[in-house]
């Protein structure tokens, strides 16, 4: 089956949004063995829609749009369809009990606007929306086959799950195109695709893409054309193979955060962990305590930015500032002792680096970070020079103490 979508809004044209519903949409229809084979941006002018939709219908005989379902006056998506079909647009009940629901439940009423989102196409099937008010659309007839959901991301998620792959997956062929990520971290895209060797051959007819980014280097296998089972068993068997390859560095697939990984790992061995961050100001605190439930491991952390606070909240020795430096071994090393001996934590990493743009000199340039991971008998630590912006290098910075924690948890 073949499918384009059309995502309509004014915020996408002029860049103060991004489509991340068509790249959604795009994965999961083509999970299902849907091809998707023309994306269209448009804005909310009535010409506009009917124009890409119409074109869509005619080259494919189905299309996806979302956005402008809203029940504001630019929020014209409904209207312009129901034209194009010839359906004219009737009161449905149904679908107001729900709005009226909905809003029940935060204690407010609906505007007189939202009523108009209880206006349905004649003969077009709702896709009811629990998570808004916006409800869904799809509509069949001699033009082909049009589905309508809405833009705001959380609920077209909803949608596209509940209501429209099931429909969709029932006329898909059974051929797949499916992909796999593996996610690394700490290690730079040429030194990782030397760890993978020949692997490109070894796990055809699959292909591989290398994705950098500032947590790390995904790998992303994808099978093309192939029934579901195959796929499967063949993206799981390469999914394998690349994360033996990877080693240490390979920590999760899909969306894995490492933040998670590691803190599940900790809570496996029973073990607390803290920070003491300079450079990256409570980043690497930030990330762990982003995860639901990480009170149960984390204990807390101190960011020390400045020389006088390492002192007197770490008792790093002012004398080794002093002599070495903020940003060295030792420092680093002192950092990590002291939040675990006063924050009373099994394991604690540290944090001190020149995030830039300026402060960096010959010896110690712009992006070198000092990390230092202190643990029952034992303290380690490890120097890196990240490049990029100042923002770029403070998140690379909290990114590597995650894999330096996770790395010392594994290990024991």
């Amino acid at each position: 089956m073949h499918i384009e979508l059309v995502t309509i809004g004014n915020e996408l044209l002029l860049g103060f949004t991004v489509d991340t519903n068509g790249a959604e949409i795009a994965r999961a229809l083509s999970s299902l063995g849907v091809d998707v084979v023309r994306r269209t941006a448009v804005p909310d002018r009535a010409e506009s829609i009917a124009a890409a939709v119409a074109e869509s219908l005619r080259r494919t005989g189905a299309v996806l749009t979302t956005g402008g379902l809203g029940p504001t006056r630019d929020d014209i998506s409904k209207t312009v369809v129901a034209e194009l079909y010839g359906a004219p647009l009737e009161f449905d009940p149904t679908v107001w009990s729900d709005i009226v629901a909905r809003f029940a439940r935060v204690q407010r009423s609906p505007a007189v606007s939202n009523r108009s989102q209880a206006e349905v196409p004649r003969g077009a099937t709702v896709l009811r929306n629990q998570w808004g008010t916006a409800p869904g659309l799809w509509l069949e007839g001699p033009l082909g086959l049009t589905i309508m959901l809405p833009g705001v991301p959380s609920e077209m998620r909803k949608l596209l799950e509940l209501e429209v792959a099931p429909r969709l997956a029932a006329r898909a062929s059974g051929a797949v195109v499916r992909s796999l990520v593996v996610r690394t971290t700490a290690i730079a895209e040429s030194a990782l695709a030397e760890r993978m060797g020949e692997i490109e051959r070894e796990i055809m007819p699959l292909s591989l893409a290398y994705l950098p980014g500032i947590e790390g280097v995904d790998l992303r296998v994808t099978a093309w054309g192939l029934p579901a089972d195959e796929a499967d068993r063949r993206l799981r068997a390469a999914a394998d193979l690349m994360a033996e390859r990877a080693g240490e560095h390979a920590y999760g697939e899909g969306d894995s955060d490492l933040a998670a990984v590691l803190l599940e790992r900790a809570r496996r061995a029973r073990l607390s962990l803290g920070t003491a961050e300079s450079c990256t100001g409570g980043l690497v605190g930030g990330r762990i305590t982003e995860v639901p439930g990480s009170s149960d491991v984390f204990a807390g952390g101190v960011v020390c930015y400045s020389n006088h606070l390492k002192t007197e909240l770490l008792g790093v020795p002012p004398e080794l500032i002093a002599g070495q430096g903020a940003v060295s071994e030792a420092v680093a090393r002192a950092m990590a002792e002291g939040a675990r001996a006063r924050i009373g934590v099994d394991v604690a990493v540290s944090v001190t680096g020149i995030a830039g743009p300026s402060g960096g000199t010959e010896e110690k340039p712009v992006g070198t970070v000092w990390f230092a991971v202190a643990s029952p008998g034992q303290t380690e630590s490890r120097r890196v020079v990240f490049l990029g912006s100042r923002k770029e290098i403070r998140e690379r910075a909290a990114q590597t103490a995650l894999f330096l924690v996770n790395r010392r948890l594994i290990a024991d």
